[in-house]
């Protein structure tokens, strides 16, 4: 881990001295993040006005380390990412709203941008993105397919609004927003186990919105997309620079391409079987 422990980081207070509450509202979903939230929560609760946590199920500290930081705890019944997300956004009451996952952390540099961003004349912008880098394999990845995915994070509450896929939200503004060159650190992957888990789940969604669009599988298509995402990532993005991980990334990110792609195949033969098994029934 960079810059000492965990624990020390959070605690950090980013915008000592000349330290003020900024009328912004944390709006974060959580189940069961209790290692998570000391790292997020620490690194914006001095200079927040309202921390609003939406907990669900969960079997860990997490209600009771997100009241030490200060925040409102709500339970909440689970409607998948997006929709829980809108329900957290529903309850918050400053005129700014920083929408957070559990595992991320606003860093020092980040919160200052925040700072004067929202000191200065905000009149002509609606809302904030950041680039957001993950820690993954003992270093911040900062090329290819991962980065800088621009993440649109602080919007005013009025006019900003959760939509996109049920797997793939992301903030709706009607307004411009302004690019801000500063790093939202997210630390979603503290293993490989833990990334390749996500494949399916991501593939799965994929498949239903295939089946529901009426698409048909195609071996060009399917080799084709995997190939071109393994040398977008680590040729064109210049994975390559990131050593190891680099290149993990571009091959798991084409595995996971092939993958999606693959299970409309898998359909495809499993209807075809289940219609002759009926046929012959």
């Amino acid at each position: 881990m960079p810059c000492g422990s965990k624990l020390e980081n959070s605690m950090h207070d980013p915008l000592t001295p000349g330290n003020r509450v900024l009328p912004i509202s944390v709006s974060m979903i959580a189940r069961n993040e209790a290692h998570n939230l000391p790292r997020s929560l620490g690194s914006v609760s001095s200079w927040v006005s309202e921390i609003v946590v939406v907990v669900n199920d969960c079997s860990d500290d997490t209600i009771l380390i997100a009241k030490t930081y200060g925040a409102r705890v709500i339970e909440h019944s689970w409607e998948g990412y997006r929709d829980q997300k809108i329900f957290a956004l529903a309850q918050v009451t400053q005129p700014w709203v920083l929408a957070l996952d559990a595992d991320e952390e606003v860093s020092e540099e980040m919160a200052e941008a925040i700072r004067k961003f929202i000191s200065g004349p905000t009149t002509a912008w609606s809302g904030a993105a950041f680039r957001r880098r993950v820690w993954f394999l003992g270093r911040w990845i900062t090329h290819g397919d991962w980065y800088p995915d621009w993440s649109l994070r602080l919007f005013q509450r009025e006019k900003g609004r959760w939509s996109g896929s049920p797997e793939h939200d992301k903030i709706e503004l009607p307004g411009p927003f302004l690019k801000l060159q500063v790093d939202l650190n997210h630390y979603s992957f503290p293993t490989i186990n833990s990334h390749t888990l996500k494949i399916p789940v991501f593939a799965e969604y994929f498949l239903r919105r295939q089946i529901e669009a009426g698409k048909k599988w195609s071996f060009l298509q399917t080799t084709s997309r995997a190939a071109w995402r393994f040398i977008r990532a680590y040729f064109l993005k210049l994975g390559c620079l990131d050593g190891f991980p680099g290149f993990y990334i571009a091959v798991a990110t084409a595995f996971s391409t092939f993958t999606r792609y693959s299970q409309l195949f898998e359909y495809e033969v499993t209807s075809a079987d289940e219609n002759v098994s009926s046929k012959q029934n």
